[in-house]
């Protein structure tokens, strides 16, 4: 995912170890995606989707 972030939109991507099996996607500080609140893992297109209604 995060080659994709870097690829596609050039953005800096910093990632954090959790726990818990938490994988969250924040943008200028505003979460996007929360794999514990959907319960999976999201797909590039989803993102991606997200990303261009930010």
């Amino acid at each position: 995912m995060s080659a994709h972030l870097q690829e596609r939109y050039g953005a800096e991507v910093t990632l954090q170890r959790g726990k818990g099996g938490a994988f969250e996607v924040t943008v200028d500080g505003r979460l996007l995606y929360s794999k514990l609140r959907e319960g999976r893992f999201p797909t590039h297109d989803e993102i991606d989707a997200l990303i261009a209604g930010a």
